[in-house]
């Protein structure tokens, strides 16, 4: 049975180890706590890919201190390898502490439970399972790319209370606040890669940057079977500053696909218009790409909800009215038929942000990471 103080010191790393976001992917957020006498003596997280892990980071804290009768907590299982850095297991094994707390096993198969037992070996007293759920949802997307090889989809979009994301006519800009829109430059700024469909990007010109610039540099992706951007759109114009893959189908044309590439933007051609989205997942999860925010348009944000590819959601609703049933919604493509089915939103959070509601949360999958 968990104790409350392991609960407690454990909630704790998880709280830090949030600290990571968007720094240290593809690898996991990572915090760790090591109490002695129900005090702190020392804290750290992952701060950086690449970098030191979490426990070096609480362990280079303690100058010769006797750590006999200290805890050490950590959200997820202590690497038992040499990555970029030495394993922790080892860090730990060396320092003397002799009772540690996991929350999770790392599923990464160089890790994955090896460490748990080296530490086991060495006499360390370990107990696993601590916040285990509380430390699957915090890395859920990292648990996806070892599970299913792709990257975690983040919907993004912005709607009136009549459920438009434009006017029958088109017209888009603005129906959120600034202050909305401040907050999707800043989940721009922790992603992978940000993409949007091809009527999207012809009709918005967007420019799909994070602005102000955050700690990733996004790859900005359009979704299209026979690509047509204007080698004056933005994106064209600024791939050689900041990448811009275009997907194609078997139709596109080739001449005009070598004229994109000669603009620096990559090209990614598909032998299927109906697999494109999939393929394109699967080869962005091979290059290691953790999350990426899709903003639309309802066409591709429907093949996302279809396929079942959409993880995660954030909403932001303006009390506006534009009527009009030609006037477009979020979400596409065929849909649900039964009620009874609908999709859940889980773990939600509801913002009051100037006039706007922002709503976030889990898309419900049904399965084995729907925790």
């Amino acid at each position: 049975m968990t104790s409350e103080i392991d609960l407690r010191w454990m909630q704790y790393a998880l709280e830090i180890a949030h600290r990571g976001q968007g720094a240290v992917e593809p690898n996991p957020m990572v915090g760790c706590v090591i109490v002695k006498d129900e005090q702190i003596i020392a804290e750290g997280w992952h701060e950086q890919y690449g970098q030191a892990h979490a426990e070096v980071n609480a362990l280079t804290q303690i100058d010769s201190q006797d750590l006999t009768d200290a805890t050490l907590y950590v959200t997820l299982e202590p690497c038992s390898h040499h990555g970029k850095t030495p394993p922790c297991s080892q860090a730990v094994i060396e320092s003397g502490i002799k009772r540690v707390v996991v929350a999770m096993r790392d599923p990464f198969p160089e890790v994955d439970g090896r460490g748990i037992s080296q530490l086991e070996d060495a006499g360390i007293e370990v107990t696993v399972g601590v916040a285990e759920d509380n430390a699957k949802q915090l890395n859920a997307p990292y648990l996806l790319s070892q599970t299913e090889k792709r990257p975690w989809v983040i919907g993004k979009w912005a709607m009136t209370l009549d459920g438009k994301i434009a006017t029958h006519k088109g017209s888009s800009q603005w129906i959120s606040s600034k202050r909305s829109r401040e907050i999707v430059h800043q989940i721009r700024g922790r992603v992978d890669g940000i993409v949007v469909g091809h009527q999207t990007a012809l009709v918005d010109n967007p420019l799909l940057t994070a602005r102000p610039t955050g700690i990733r540099k996004a790859t900005r992706i359009v979704v299209a079977r026979n690509p047509n951007l204007s080698m004056d759109s933005q994106l064209v114009q600024s791939a050689a500053d900041q990448p811009v893959i275009v997907t194609a189908g078997p139709d596109a044309n080739p001449g005009y696909l070598q004229e994109l590439r000669q603009h620096d933007v990559e090209v990614l051609t598909f032998s299927s218009n109906d697999s494109i989205l999939t393929e394109l997942l699967g080869e962005l999860g091979r290059r290691h790409y953790t999350n990426l925010l899709v903003e639309g348009g309802a066409g591709l944000l429907g093949t996302c909800f279809d396929q079942h590819l959409l993880d995660e959601a954030h909403i932001f609703i303006a009390p506006k009215f534009v009527g009009s049933a030609d006037a477009p919604t979020p979400i596409g493509g065929q849909g649900i038929e039964q009620m009874s089915d609908a999709i859940e939103l889980t773990q939600r959070k509801v913002e009051s942000i100037d006039d706007d509601i922002y709503i976030s949360g889990i898309v419900s999958r049904r399965n084995s990471l729907d925790v």
